[in-house]
């Protein structure tokens, strides 16, 4: 079955409706009109170059049969080609100032093109009811000289005697920051659509190699902050200076068929993640950077006290996710709490951790992260599956403190985090290397309830020794089990552990394991 997922004046993007993660049962055609397209695998794909307000009809054929569905596209009131307005597109000259008088000029719900060229520019600020196409040969690259990039303040003092305005965050703290490439503030209905690229050219800046030297926050690829409706699908977001694509304290906020690329070795170069946000929806997307694939926030302590905004109705799906220091990660930075996340029918490959969750001592009470699904997940050559680390040790200046590490109770206070409830369910995992799981609760707030429910995880035949979690005194693991600590309720069942040394299953400081199902294979 197919459905519609976004349609805007010129393109539209589709799903597979199938049980197969991220690439489809068997390959496929699309046609339009009766005109072939193209030939697909993947479950998610896009139809571009299409006429606003138009009806159209998509067909799928596969071996077993066709399938059509009727779709139209939006209407638009004006489109225009962002040469008219001077920009040159041969990456030498500096088509900022063209680009930013389009963007004013336009009325509501017109669509500004980025023909085939390379379009360098400086930070960009975006506007309500706009979309930006970006067509296949397109690039928007930014300016590699950091001393044209205006700085952000952290907040803005509110003279009425309310509270200061957020304007700029980094690592879940508001403080000054370069301002984004493509930057959008208190805006709605945004798209960013089209088979073009959006480079950030770090790599010809000093971004990345005196990143530790920064007193100001590197820009982002793309920052929405407070913004609702946002759209971008299709495009390819690479090279940016820090973290990719960061929303802001935004609702309604998706992201559709598009890539993210970065080096391995780009510093906290995200692909995506969504901070304090509400309903996002990342599906269909391939992402491979330096640090996280995704990594879900909201904050830490400060933030959260000057303004809470929890992480809520997530869903990512049929992703690719590749390379990453974890390919789902929540937190650290969870102050505000996330709730109601789904993860399904995606594909992990050669990340350290699968799913990744890292909080600590410090991030308060508001911290309560639950209801967490990952279902139909398949993970190849990735170190530890999953990852749930409430000893994370990273990132704060206090990390080593013995707060922070001392493994004895302590008070229960406003500023100790709380994890609820976590499923995983129909995960295939091949190729691991330090444990199955690595779940370690705080003794003074113990996880409440972990379920692995229909899943298989084996080891890689050479697997290397690594430490599975990043905390103090932390000790790297060679083909560990399922391994729970400081956890109120274990479930597992109808799993399979296939090479594990020291057993199956290694519970510690746990009320209740239920193993019933469980099988061991050598």
């Amino acid at each position: 079955m197919i459905r519609l997922l976004f349609a805007s004046g010129t393109s539209a993007c589709f799903e597979m409706e199938n049980a197969s993660p991220y690439y489809a049962p068997q390959s496929y055609a699309v046609y339009l009109d009766g005109k072939k397209q193209f030939d697909s695998k993947i479950n998610v794909f896009s139809l571009f170059d299409l006429a606003p307000a138009t009806c159209y009809r998509v067909t799928v054929k596969t071996d077993h049969g066709d399938e059509t569905l009727a779709f139209e596209t939006k209407a638009e009131a004006f489109a225009a080609d962002v040469r008219q307005f001077g920009a040159v597109g041969d990456g030498v000259h500096d088509d900022t100032d063209a680009v930013q008088t389009a963007l004013h000029f336009l009325p509501d719900y017109s669509r500004l093109v980025f023909p085939t060229g390379v379009y360098l520019c400086r930070p960009l600020a975006l506007r309500s009811h706009i979309t930006l196409e970006l067509q296949e040969g397109a690039v928007l690259l930014g300016c590699p000289d950091r001393a044209r990039y205006p700085i952000l303040p952290g907040t803005v003092c509110d003279l009425n005697g309310g509270k200061d305005l957020i304007t700029g965050a980094f690592e879940g703290i508001a403080r000054p920051m370069y301002q984004s490439l493509i930057h959008a503030e208190n805006c709605e209905d945004i798209v960013i659509t089209g088979r073009g690229t959006v480079d950030g050219n770090a790599q010809n800046s000093d971004f990345w190699t005196e990143f530790r030297n920064f007193e100001t926050a590197r820009p982002r690829l793309m920052f929405f902050c407070r913004c609702k409706g946002v759209t971008v699908h299709g495009v390819t977001g690479k090279n940016s200076p820090s973290w990719n694509l960061h929303p802001f304290y935004s609702e309604d906020v998706s992201f559709y068929d598009m890539a993210v690329e970065a080096p391995k070795d780009s510093p906290n170069t995200d692909a995506i993640d969504p901070e304090g946000c509400d309903g996002v929806n990342i599906i269909g997307c391939r992402l491979s950077v330096g640090d996280d694939c995704i990594a879900i926030k909201s904050g830490k302590i400060e933030l959260c006290r000057m303004e809470k905004s929890p992480a809520a109705r997530h869903v990512i799906r049929n992703c690719l996710m590749a390379f990453g220091h974890g390919a789902v990660t929540l937190g650290s930075e969870t102050a505000s709490g996330v709730v109601d996340l789904t993860v399904n029918r995606c594909v992990f490959k050669a990340t350290d951790r699968g799913l990744r969750i890292k909080t600590r001592r410090g991030r308060g009470k508001d911290c309560f992260i639950s209801g967490i699904l990952f279902e139909n997940i398949l993970m190849e050559q990735v170190i530890t599956p999953v990852v749930i680390n409430m000893w994370y040790n990273c990132c704060d200046p206090d990390r080593f403190s013995d707060y922070v590490k001392c493994r004895t109770p302590l008070p229960v206070d406003d500023r100790t985090p709380h994890l609820g409830t976590f499923v995983f369910r129909d995960l295939t995992c091949t190729g691991a290397h330090a444990a199955a799981c690595y779940i370690d609760g705080l003794p003074e707030a113990p996880i409440d309830e972990v379920t692995f429910e229909r899943v298989s995880i084996s080891f890689a035949k050479d697997a290397k020794p690594f430490v599975p979690a990043m905390q103090n005194d932390a000790v790297p693991r060679l083909k560990m089990g399922l391994y729970f600590n400081n956890v109120r309720r274990v479930h597992v069942k109808d799993t399979c552990i296939r090479g594990a040394v020291g057993g199956a299953v290694i519970a510690e400081n746990c009320e209740q394991v239920d193993t019933d199902g469980l099988r061991e294979v050598e």
